[in-house]
């Protein structure tokens, strides 16, 4: 009996025990982190994890200085290189002398062709004192000066080959690039040097595809240059924009013009290169806010009571930032940002951080 009785007396102190209360947060409104869209003129940026959009008024690229006109130089004729006169960086001037190739071939070919002129010239002579007899016909004095007419056209041939052996600059500028040595044989045609000429100056940029629409020949912008630790400030003109995209970097080539530039800046310098962006109101959400219903994308909107309904929206692209939307949500509401997965239409939330 008395071990009975200890067994009573401990159900009866268990029955007394006051059970905790529940969680307040598991019964209570679901938590749920909320956006408020851009109401500016400008580009809302938000991230995931971003509560409060930020703006960005220009895109910049970095290029590199470059000239206006490059051309490259070759010989008009093929033969052995056997002289490079400049390196690469040497400025040079108009009739400069570059590089030349062996002349001996082309020597010999202006010794036969002068030979052959001077025999027909001297067999027209012969023929213009018979026919002066009467002693050949008209036709065969004809032929002779035929004769003679090609022969001295081949002679000067011969001696404007021969003057192509020496490759000389047709304009003032800088050698930016060798590509032939001394001992290789190259071809007529092939390209020796490559000279940057004086005069206009440019960047060259890489502009991505989304950057595209807000762009056109003729816009308008800035230019920094490293090496003057940014103190200094170009205007520039967009001259030159390429319509296709380069395979490997999926951007396109593009060409600003510098104005003001000096003449003699120095090729090769590192400039950042900033155009405005156009002031459109893009609204951009988390990938987080987006549900996708079937082929229809949807956000939720928080009521002034904190109650949650669904709203279709159209996204136009996606992006880092996130989705890009068309239609849909207008400047000053409020949606949910982080947490939209589980919550269902007429349902009241708490927003962190009220």
């Amino acid at each position: 009996m008395k071990y009975w009785y200890l067994i009573v007396l401990s159900l009866l102190a268990a029955c007394g025990e006051k059970l905790p209360p529940p969680d307040a947060a598991s019964s209570g409104p679901k938590l749920v982190k909320a956006m408020k869209v851009g109401t500016d003129g400008t580009t809302p940026v938000v991230g995931a994890d971003s509560a409060s959009p930020q703006t960005a008024s220009e895109n910049r690229y970095s290029g590199e200085v470059r000239a206006r006109h490059e051309s490259q130089l070759a010989f008009r004729v093929g033969g052995k290189l056997v002289a490079r006169l400049v390196d690469a960086g040497a400025r040079v001037k108009a009739g400069q002398p570059l590089a030349r190739l062996d002349p001996a071939d082309a020597q010999l070919t202006v010794v036969q062709a002068e030979a052959n002129r001077s025999l027909a010239a001297a067999e027209l002579q012969r023929t213009q004192e018979l026919k002066a007899k009467n002693f050949v016909s008209q036709a065969v004095l004809d032929a002779k000066v035929s004769t003679a007419q090609s022969a001295a056209a081949q002679a000067q041939l011969a001696k404007n080959q021969a003057g192509y052996t020496t490759l000389s600059a047709d304009t003032a500028g800088v050698v930016v690039a060798v590509l032939a040595e001394p001992g290789q044989v190259v071809a007529a045609g092939q390209g020796v040097f490559r000279v940057a000429r004086d005069g206009e100056r440019e960047v060259a940029i890489a502009i991505p595809e989304a950057h595209l629409g807000g762009l056109k020949v003729g816009s308008g912008g800035t230019a920094q240059l490293w090496a003057a630790g940014g103190d200094k400030i170009y205007r520039v003109v967009l001259r030159e924009l390429a319509p296709a995209a380069d395979p490997a970097t999926r951007t396109f080539a593009a060409r600003v013009t510098l104005l003001s530039a000096p003449a003699d800046l120095p090729l090769g310098l590192t400039a950042t290169v900033s155009f405005a962006r156009a002031a459109t109101a893009q609204i951009i959400v988390p990938l987080a806010a987006i549900l996708q219903q079937g082929e229809r994308a949807a956000v939720w909107i928080i009521g002034q009571d904190n109650t949650v309904s669904q709203r279709v929206v159209e996204i136009e692209r996606y992006s880092d930032a996130g989705a890009v939307l068309k239609t849909g949500l207008s400047a000053g509401e409020s949606i949910v940002a982080a947490g939209a997965f589980k919550l269902v239409a007429g349902e009241k939330v708490r927003v962190a951080g009220q």
